[in-house]
């Protein structure tokens, strides 16, 4: 039995979606909206598949038929139809610049003047590492929901937090796609709902003080190079985010005042941020300069030195010290002072100000960097002090002071 133009045209739309069928796994559906679109059916590797073949009336049922016709010549040479029409959008997208890489990367260098420095890279490693090898020379408008699905749960199985991290780039690429008239829609609208819940865990930190002095003790035994064997000695004493240590630059520093003044291009929170350099900081930064000072970065990769430290370089220092990932990370330096400088008696506003914790007030914030420099550098000071004594091995007991 087939059908008849006359029929396609009296067609309804109904509650449901059904379906008027032709000859050769050729049929129409018809929607619940009034849409009617031809598909074929068929058998491929003992799979039934089906293939969309364009809509009622801007394709004929001629032209269907004939869709059908080549379609079946594809199958009698086995070959996939459905496979085929992917190259073959592949192919014509790639040739036009529209694959997923091409348009994430144009967002990429769109959006990357506006983060920071820490930020950009953490992107760029997610797209290189997690997004491009599966979709990026894939047609953005070839990319269905369940080709992010699969993606971002197979990611989920390992971090769920890293999951909603890519899918949440994903959809950004998709909505700057969409204003360029590139894509139609944003398949990860509200797929975040279907991830697994991140447990927010704080980062592993050794702050018992007697744990704190052999930790101190082992990082000056450290036995890897030089420059991260600087950066380990540091870490405990200016207590910034690793990224903001390991990307540090020697024209930040003026070790004559002895003051480190971040960029607000590389802080969390987009302000400057002035760190105050106790005496053991700045002579470990003049042991260090002899080797490094000529470049830009003062932690240069082993690779290049037009490249900062990697990220994973202290962490996975630590570990060859000895500590375990649960134990203590490159991060937990920061926990190990709030809690310390706290049982110290030094009050929260200067150790959240040191910490270069985000205030709520913006604009207040943005004309902070020297916001309590003289209390901060004196608790830098007696806090640089209070790690010595735990390295010696003496038996020190934070006094609480008032600050």
């Amino acid at each position: 039995m087939t059908i008849s133009d006359r029929a396609l045209k009296a067609a309804k739309p109904r509650q449901k979606p059904y379906r008027l069928y032709d000859r050769d796994g050729l049929y129409c559906e018809v929607a619940p909206t009034g849409g009617r679109l031809w598909r074929l059916r068929f058998r491929f590797g003992k799979k039934d598949k089906r293939l969309a073949l364009g809509t009622y009336p801007e394709i004929s049922l001629a032209d269907a038929r004939e869709r059908c016709a080549e379609a079946r010549q594809l199958l009698v040479k086995k070959i996939d139809p459905s496979v085929q029409r992917r190259a073959e959008k592949v192919a014509l997208h790639q040739a036009a610049g529209d694959t997923f890489e091409a348009i994430a990367r144009e967002w990429f260098e769109f959006k990357k003047t506006e983060w920071a420095a820490g930020h950009v890279e953490m992107v760029e490693s997610r797209l290189a590492r997690h997004i491009l090898p599966t979709l990026g020379r894939v047609p953005i408008t070839a990319i269905a929901g369940a080709d992010v699905v699969m993606l971002v749960q197979t990611i989920a199985k390992q971090s769920p937090e890293t999951a909603r991290r890519v899918l949440s780039i994903i959809g950004r690429v998709f909505r700057y796609a969409m204003a360029s008239h590139r894509a139609t829609s944003d398949p990860t609208f509200r797929m975040v709902e279907n991830l697994p819940k991140a447990t927010k865990t704080h980062f592993p930190a050794i702050t018992e003080p007697l744990a704190v002095g052999a930790l101190l003790r082992a990082i000056d035994g450290f036995e890897g190079t030089f420059a991260v064997r600087c950066a380990l000695r540091l870490a405990p004493l200016l207590f910034v985010r690793p990224g903001e240590l390991r990307q540090a630059e020697w024209r930040e520093f003026n070790l004559d005042a002895g003051e480190w003044l971040i960029g607000a291009e590389r802080m969390k929170g987009g302000n400057e941020h002035l760190v105050p350099l106790c005496r053991q900081a700045v002579a470990i930064l003049q042991e260090l300069r002899p080797l490094t000072g000529s470049g830009r970065f003062v932690f240069p990769s082993v690779r290049t030195h037009s490249r900062p430290m990697s990220e994973n370089t202290l962490n996975a220092s630590l570990r060859r010290l000895g500590f375990a990932k649960d134990e203590m990370v490159a991060h937990g330096f920061r926990s190990m002072a709030s809690t310390l400088l706290h049982e110290m008696g030094y009050a929260s506003h200067l150790i959240e100000c040191q910490l270069a914790h985000v205030e709520k007030d913006q604009v207040k914030a943005a004309y902070n960097r020297a916001k309590y420099l003289p209390a901060r550098t004196a608790m830098m000071a007696d806090w640089a002090n209070f790690l010595d004594n735990l390295r010696s091995g003496a038996s020190v007991t934070p006094i609480r002071r008032r600050a």
